[in-house]
């Protein structure tokens, strides 16, 4: 692994597991997967649900790495470098 955003990033438990919080804010219930962020918490759907709220908040605050919180899944992505670890 090269990316150094990913074997930097901490261990921030996600703000919440079960819904997509902007979503939730504009009435929508159309996230398909949630990501959180590395650097603060806060949760975002996936680029495959239609708000793309994950990567809206990286376009938004910079924070580099996102993990999934879904069952089963360990995996983080570095929208810097675009890896995954």
């Amino acid at each position: 692994m090269s990316c150094e955003h990913l074997t930097e990033a901490g261990t921030v438990e996600p703000r919440t597991t079960g819904e997509c919080p902007d979503c939730v804010a504009i009435g929508s219930t159309d996230w398909v997967h949630l990501r959180a962020c590395l650097t603060c918490g806060h949760v975002g759907c996936c680029d495959s649900s239609p708000n793309r709220h994950a990567t809206k908040h990286f376009e938004q605050t910079g924070h580099p790495v996102m993990r999934s919180i879904e069952p089963g899944e360990t995996w983080r992505w570095c929208f810097v470098d675009e890896e995954i670890g």
